[in-house]
């Protein structure tokens, strides 16, 4: 039979989280699955080096697939901060809902948490960068090594978030995975709450005023 000469990358993903789920374990080689999915082994490495930059893709594409519904839609980019991160959550879930069964398998293969992280590396670099663009008001601390320290800590904690969110959809039993839902808007709510600038800016505002009325009052 003749080798398949049209391979992309999207067919490759396809065969692979194929492969997968019907064996329940990953190719034992880039030449067994090439020659179990009748196409060249080259045509493998021209996207990927190896199965572990193919597993980190997939969670990048699903990211991707998110941010092009969100982007269609002109309600999302009129949306404020804290609306645009909520929408996200939902349409990504949904995203990994359509593909449960991968996304467990992917998270639960390896009992090396460290391991596991790593298939997330691609999802990890593209979702900061999203919250970075966001424009989350926090404070202006006006001292630029401290503005670096508040903002990798903020996508650090927003990296956290999904990763705790994840988790609870994983282990998530409820019908239509209604509880995941709940625990996105009630846990997005709780960290911006946390990080509204707004009641702490008054706090510091009224600070900087009781100071001035002092020093002018000696």
């Amino acid at each position: 039979m003749a080798k398949k000469k049209a391979i992309k990358q999207s067919d490759l993903i396809d065969f692979y989280m194929d492969y997968v789920l019907t064996h329940n374990h990953k190719p034992k080689s880039v030449y067994a699955f090439a020659k179990d999915n009748n196409f060249e082994e080259q045509k493998f490495y021209e996207f990927f080096g190896s199965f572990e930059a193919l597993e980190q893709s997939i969670f990048k594409i699903f990211f991707d697939h998110t941010i092009s519904n969100l982007e269609k839609s002109e309600d999302y980019n009129a949306f404020d901060a804290r609306n645009k991160m909520l929408s996200f959550y939902y349409t990504f879930f949904e995203i990994l809902t359509a593909n449960r069964s991968y996304v467990v398998h992917a998270l639960n293969a390896n009992p090396n948490k460290l391991e596991t992280l790593k298939v997330l590396k691609h999802l990890k670099h593209s979702f900061t960068n999203y919250v970075t663009h966001l424009d989350i008001q926090t404070i202006d601390l006006k001292q630029e090594k401290l503005e670096k320290f508040q903002n990798k800590a903020l996508k650090e904690s927003a990296w956290i978030q999904l990763l705790v969110t994840l988790k609870f959809w994983m282990d998530d039993s409820s019908s239509s995975f209604e509880k995941t839902d709940i625990f996105i808007e009630k846990s997005l709510k709780t960290s911006f709450d946390l990080i509204d600038t707004t009641p702490l800016k008054s706090i510091i505002d009224f600070g900087k005023f009781l100071y001035k009325e002092k020093m002018q009052t000696k």
